[in-house]
């Protein structure tokens, strides 16, 4: 499959989007004790990589990495406020804000393909 600039790019979110699902399919897992839960992570992660790597055919390795771990890290932790009750304090709201500020900065510093 040959990916253009933005197709690379869409596939790239997509595997951020993902990347979410496994790493919280994780948490729901509890330690793969749990059947669906762990298929989900399987599934998930097997889709984020695939992904992933259809993107680094186009874009530079470590933007992809850089982004697709990005978007992964704050869709994480922004779900893990609204879905698991974790803390929502300044703090953690302002490096969150820094992850998608640097995750934007990386897509349109023009050295992305």
């Amino acid at each position: 499959m040959n990916l253009s600039v933005t197709g690379a790019w869409v596939a790239l979110l997509v595997a951020g989007l993902f990347e979410i699902v496994w790493a919280l399919g994780l948490k729901y897992s509890e330690g793969f004790t749990r059947w669906w839960p762990s298929v989900v992570v399987a599934v998930g992660a097997a889709a984020s990589f695939w992904l992933l790597a259809l993107a680094m055919r186009v874009l530079p390795a470590g933007t992809a990495y850089a982004v697709w771990t990005g978007i992964g890290a704050a869709g994480t932790a922004a779900l893990g406020i609204v879905l698991l009750g974790e803390s929502a304090n300044a703090m953690r709201i302002g490096s969150i804000a820094l992850i998608v500020a640097g995750v934007l900065g990386l897509r349109f510093s023009g050295g992305g393909a």
